[in-house]
């Protein structure tokens, strides 16, 4: 009768946790719904570089990035939404990363990067 009842509550805490799970994807489906794509006049739009030049971030206006790294080009691509001073990234293989701008400042993943001008 023991094994049994701790099988249950291994039943319901699972249970739990897929409804948790399912909550979160329905909040970000809401969030990704309610996101505005960014226009050709959006101040974050634009090409985003380190100070080295090593990375650059292509954001494009029409909600897609190009990433190059060193020689390779379009070394990433994917979709992006910004909410805010909020950027999400989702690379077209599944890979997802986030940053934040702060006072015209990329800040991604360690790195630092600038619009270029």
């Amino acid at each position: 009768m023991k094994q049994i009842s701790i099988l249950a509550a291994a039943v319901l805490v699972a249970g739990a946790a897929g409804l948790s799970a399912q909550k979160g994807l329905a909040r970000m489906n809401i969030e990704q719904n309610t996101a505005a794509r960014p226009s050709a006049s959006h101040p974050y739009v634009g090409m985003w570089v380190t100070a080295d030049g090593h990375i650059r971030h292509n954001l494009l206006p029409n909600g897609r990035y190009d990433e190059a790294r060193g020689n390779r080009k379009s070394a990433y691509q994917g979709r992006y939404e910004i909410r805010g001073n909020h950027i999400n990234y989702w690379d077209d293989t599944g890979f997802t990363a986030d940053g934040t701008f702060i006072d015209d400042v990329l800040h991604h993943a360690g790195m630092i990067l600038y619009l270029e001008k």
